[in-house]
């Protein structure tokens, strides 16, 4: 409380917003410590209903049942905190960025791909997280070819940085007349969504666009103007040390320059996560073996024929298939987050 009060402090010192990028970190620190009182506070009063309600039952004025609701909810509150803890990067605190791209395979591959959309959607929903898609492509009969999501909330990238990687579907396909039994993948990649507190330096003249006309929802003005954009961004890969080229599109907004602010920030934020990505490559020189990072590893099976969806690096595995479709996948994440916290 001491230090929230002394960081307070520091908010009310005359020309605090002179320098807003220093205020903003200043404000984000303080709303942080400000949660993990919050969120200690949640946890002492779970454990002492717990102890109260233990307590009633041994006096018969409560139930069984009643102590073990009790200590499920404690054991949740618990539970979300250690895994709050599990987030110390200074990436961890900001938003994502979720792209979603359909594997080989034509139809099939797009409606796994429309499917994985709606999951994540769904799983913002439960945290209240805000969601906006900046760019979807439809597929050619169904589904998606694929969609950016652009994700707002706190520890959004810290949380969903999980679920970066090959994710594979085996069923029945209702696309196949013989009825056989088919397998898609569908490529997730999860990067920090930047924001003004996060200095990325961008070259001018590395940096070319083109303009299209939007389609899809978007107001009369779709089709009829080219308000969606597709910058080119070249530079030297920081990971590979080779000449590479970003393409970002964005079709959100329906103003041309709306498009083009967004996209500059989507650049910066894949600009960002391959900074990251050097690090973790240097620090997994020192800690070999403990974990693998890589974009093109299947993580996860959904098999909706056994009921049963399996995270191939933690071996995590639940039979509710529709939940986990419908946006319950925490445990995933969790059994991730406390198997790799760095």
């Amino acid at each position: 409380m001491i230090q929230i009060e002394e960081e307070d402090l520091r908010t009310q010192v005359p020309g605090f917003w002179d320098d807003t990028k220093a205020a903003e970190v200043q404000m984000r620190k303080v709303k942080e410590l400000k949660n993990w009182v919050l969120g200690y506070n949640a946890v002492k009063s779970a454990a002492d209903e717990l102890q109260l309600t233990y307590d009633f039952y041994r006096e018969e004025v409560t139930t069984e049942e009643e102590v073990d609701e009790a200590y499920r909810s404690a054991l949740e509150l618990i539970e979300t905190l250690e895994m709050k803890n599990m987030l110390s990067h200074e990436e961890d605190q900001l938003g994502a960025v979720i792209k979603i791209v359909g594997g080989a395979g034509g139809t099939e591959a797009q409606d796994w791909a429309s499917m994985l959309f709606r999951m994540y959607q769904r799983w913002c929903e439960r945290q209240s997280y805000k969601c906006e898609i900046t760019n979807l492509q439809d597929g050619d009969e169904a589904g998606i070819k694929t969609v950016t999501m652009q994700i707002e909330g706190e520890m959004a990238y810290g949380y969903l940085k999980s679920e970066n990687g090959v994710h594979r579907l085996v069923r029945v396909s209702p696309f196949n007349a013989q009825g056989k039994r088919m397998t898609s993948f569908c490529s997730v990649y999860v990067v920090p969504l930047v924001d003004d507190t996060i200095e990325i330096e961008i070259n001018p003249g590395s940096l070319s666009w083109d303009t299209f006309r939007s389609s899809g929802a978007g107001g009369q003005n779709v089709n009829k103007v080219e308000t969606g954009v597709r910058c080119h961004y070249k530079f030297i890969n920081p990971v590979t040390n080779q000449p590479d080229e970003i393409v970002i599109e964005n079709t959100e907004s329906r103003s041309q320059f709306g498009n083009k602010d967004n996209a500059i920030r989507l650049l910066k934020s894949q600009l960002y996560e391959l900074e990251l990505e050097k690090r973790r490559a240097a620090s997994a020189v020192v800690e070999a073996g403990k974990k693998k990072i890589e974009w093109g590893s299947q993580i996860r099976s959904y098999v909706f024929d056994d009921r049963r969806v399996k995270d191939h690096r933690t071996n995590y595995q639940t039979s509710n298939v529709n939940g986990v479709m419908d946006g319950d996948i925490d445990a995933f994440i969790k059994a991730f987050l406390m198997e790799f916290p760095d």
